[in-house]
């Protein structure tokens, strides 16, 4: 199964998609997110200096205004 890295604030989506069965790794830093298939963010704290580094391969879904129900139909899509 995919490797999803997730903020660690959103706990509610890490326990909807590890239900689901994917393998869920807390983001607590940028090197956290190298080898995730997709990672999901807050977007809070997004490009904030006005510059935005590409830390990962995979998609990124900023799960802003999303149930977690959204956010895994959105993972769902992004990995097939």
């Amino acid at each position: 199964m995919a490797k999803v890295g997730v903020e660690q604030s959103l706990t509610n989506i890490q326990q909807v998609l590890k239900e689901k069965g994917y393998d869920v790794v807390e983001l607590k830093q940028e090197s956290d997110a190298q080898n995730c298939d997709c990672c999901v963010v807050t977007g809070l704290d997004s490009n904030v200096m006005g510059m935005s580094d590409t830390f990962t391969k995979g998609s990124v879904i900023d799960a802003n205004g999303m149930s977690a129900d959204e956010v895994c139909r959105q993972v769902e899509s992004r990995l097939q």
